[in-house]
């Protein structure tokens, strides 16, 4: 019986051990993406907040963190599940549903402007830049003109939620603003425009 315990403790210990040297290997590879994104550098941010899930995928800054890089480097589809994951291990933090609010909005806005493009998979990717110069107008199928609608009612909802969650935010008034505009623009269709002229 002493020797069952006696290995039963060995295994804790190594369990604990194990843990605790994955949380210092996370807060160190957040801190190094920190810096990288004060830098510019956010691929390599990136790189580091991934190998970060991949040790510990229940730190909600972790995920929070590599939302925010995606977002910083434009890949708004890849923001947004960061967002969301990181909302699901935290709800109650509502500078998250703001910051998800914002990557919905900006991809919106790309997706009208031509800069991104939606396949027919559903999956939402960057327009070249020789593509683009070979635009003369925009048009927009209607996977794309959806994918910019619900966005936008998405934007809408976690900008909501913002407010909601964050009760004495200082910015209430701004987002109010924010939310009505969003709301005009959704309901005229100023998104969906086909006669802007890309260039």
């Amino acid at each position: 019986m002493k020797k069952a315990l006696l290995l039963v403790s060995v295994l804790f210990i190594s369990v604990v051990s194990t843990a605790c040297i994955n949380k210092f290997a996370v807060q160190e590879l957040n801190n190094k993406a920190k810096s990288y994104i004060e830098q510019g550098d956010y691929q390599n941010a990136i790189e580091r907040l991934k190998s970060s899930v991949d040790l510990d995928e229940t730190v909600f800054e972790t995920h929070y963190n590599l939302a925010v890089a995606y977002t910083q480097a434009e890949d708004y589809e890849k923001a947004i599940t960061s967002y969301k994951k990181a909302i699901e291990l935290k709800p109650d933090f509502a500078d998250a549903y703001y910051s998800l609010a914002v990557a919905q909005e900006n991809c919106a806005a790309d997706l009208a402007k031509g800069r991104l493009k939606v396949n027919g998979d559903l999956t939402i990717v960057k327009v070249s830049d020789e593509e683009l110069s070979k635009m003369d107008k925009l048009s927009y199928n209607e996977q794309t003109e959806s994918t910019i609608v619900a966005l936008m009612a998405d934007s809408v909802k976690n900008y909501n939620l913002y407010l909601e969650k964050g009760q004495n935010v200082s910015d209430k008034d701004e987002v109010s603003e924010k939310i009505k505009s969003l709301i005009e623009e959704t309901e005229s269709g100023k998104y969906l425009q086909t006669d802007k002229v890309v260039r």
